[in-house]
């Protein structure tokens, strides 16, 4: 049985054989990045050079939009590069860094939406006591709790995976490295103790998704208390959206590594690892900001700046 050091590279999912659809899939991959590094770059820019926005709410949506940066360049950088190059390849150090790199924000990610869900339900259901229970340091020790977890679960999940031994070839079938699939080719009794971490992991992550749940329902709850049909209307159009990509994020990637061999096929997983991986690291700068009034009067000011400066 050849051990784990007998692989050198794995070979990542292709997605088509055609030349022409390759380079489709590059454009399309191209753009979805460019408006993820654009929508999270202005939330970073926005909330750095403005005042206004150092409050609790906009220090966690910088921390996500970091989070969201993060993640989206560790997969598609690496599949437009293979599709635009007509390769598969991704050696065994770029595997296990892709892999460590994408537990690791995934996992803070989440956390992180589970501290934002607290933050709107101490904002609306409890706003006398905001200022005492969401105050600078509470709040960064809860986004530092976030982004630590997150490491200590990759370095968890990184090191129980990669000291398996792989003896079923070196092919992947993903677009990145994911510890489903890298746990497809061991031929040890030992990918059992990792299949157990990550019960263990979305379990936690179940958790903190009833936790998530139970506070949108106090806030709706309370929100259908506003006498005013405008300011419902405006509320429920801030938590509805925020709840449907929570949902979609915990629903995909709780499916994506849980679900039973019997049930897997590589064109199924390919469109869960992208509702989970790729789509709310796009729209999670539309969600959270966009519809936001006083942070797009942040961006026109910003781009104000910019247009006298260059003046």
């Amino acid at each position: 049985m050849p051990n784990v050091s007998s692989v050198s590279e794995f070979l990542l999912l292709a997605f088509t054989d055609t030349r022409e659809l390759q380079l489709l899939h590059f454009t399309l991959f191209l753009g979805i990045y460019l408006a993820a590094l654009l929508g999270n770059g202005l939330i970073l820019s926005a909330v750095a050079c403005n005042h206004r926005l150092h409050t609790p709410m906009y220090f966690f949506l910088l921390n996500l939009a970091l989070l969201d940066l993060g993640c989206i360049s560790t997969t598609l950088p690496k599949a437009m590069a293979n599709a635009f190059w007509d390769t598969r390849v991704i050696s065994y150090q770029g595997c296990a860094a892709q892999l460590f790199l994408f537990a690791f924000l995934v996992v803070a990610e989440y956390y992180l939406l589970t501290v934002m869900a607290y933050d709107r339900y101490v904002a609306i259901c409890k706003p006398l006591h905001y200022g005492s229970l969401l105050g600078s340091r509470a709040c960064a020790q809860m986004a530092a709790a976030a982004w630590g977890s997150g490491f200590l679960n990759a370095v968890l999940h990184t090191a129980n995976t990669f000291s398996l031994p792989l003896c079923h070839g070196n092919v992947v079938d993903q677009f990145f490295c994911e510890i489903p699939q890298i746990l497809k080719l061991s031929c040890s009794d030992a990918y059992l103790r990792e299949v157990w971490a990550l019960v263990f992991s979305v379990s936690i992550a179940f958790l903190c998704f009833v936790f998530i749940m139970l506070s949108y329902v106090q806030i709706l709850r309370e929100v259908l208390r506003i006498p005013s049909e405008q300011g419902r209307h405006k509320a429920f159009s801030m938590c509805l959206p925020h709840l449907a990509v929570v949902s979609l994020f915990i629903s995909t990637g709780m499916f994506a590594y849980l679900k039973p061999p019997s049930i897997s096929s590589p064109s199924m997983d390919l469109i869960v690892s992208v509702l989970y991986s790729v789509v709310p690291s796009s729209v999670n700068p539309l969600i959270y900001s966009m519809r936001n009034q006083e942070f797009k009067d942040a961006v026109r000011k910003l781009f104000g700046y910019m247009l006298l400066y260059n003046h």
